[in-house]
């Protein structure tokens, strides 16, 4: 999995490029001042970015960025500013909400979408087999240590029933 500093630094200007053209477009419809927010490629998991929006910070996906980068600039990256907007602007609100989902639609013409829709295969974590009556379902990492640490259990929600580990699982926590 790449880090940030394995990323070709062209695409790096390319992403800090699509912010600031963000930013841009959003002083010219909204006629205001925005400051700028910092801009981290920390971010790990299936999540393709997130807002800070009391640190004023945009975190981006590195590996997805990649994978990814021409819809990265035209969708994740104005969804992201959007989110700093709506807290600049109104404060408090949903998420995803009504605020957030104008502004989507006016600044940049988008359908206001809440997730994105890329090949997460490369950046999804280990899964671990469990068995109820209604048959196989997968647990990520997290959910799989907490089980073997005895402090959860799950159950599944369609029979209620207690999800088991898989027999090959067993075989390793014993």
């Amino acid at each position: 999995m790449p880090s940030p500093v394995s990323i070709a630094n062209d695409l790096i200007i390319q992403l800090k490029q699509a912010c600031e053209d963000s930013y841009l477009r959003a002083e010219e419809q909204l006629q205001r001042k925005i400051p700028r927010a910092s801009i981290s490629l920390a971010l790990r998991g299936r999540s393709a970015g997130t807002a800070h929006l009391q640190q004023n910070k945009l975190r981006f996906n590195p590996v997805l960025l990649q994978e990814n980068s021409s819809e990265f600039f035209t969708t994740v990256v104005p969804h992201e500013i959007c989110h700093l907007l709506c807290f600049q602007l109104f404060g408090r609100v949903k998420p995803h909400g009504k605020e957030w989902q104008h502004l989507m639609r006016s600044i940049y013409g988008l359908t206001p979408r809440v997730t994105h829709s890329f090949n997460v295969q490369s950046v999804s974590g280990s899964q671990f087999t469990y068995y109820c009556q209604c048959g196989p379902i997968m647990l990520t990492i997290r959910r799989h240590n907490k089980v073997v640490k005895q402090q959860m259990k799950y159950r599944c929600r369609r029979c209620q029933q207690i999800l088991a580990p898989e027999v090959a699982t067993l075989a390793k926590l014993s």
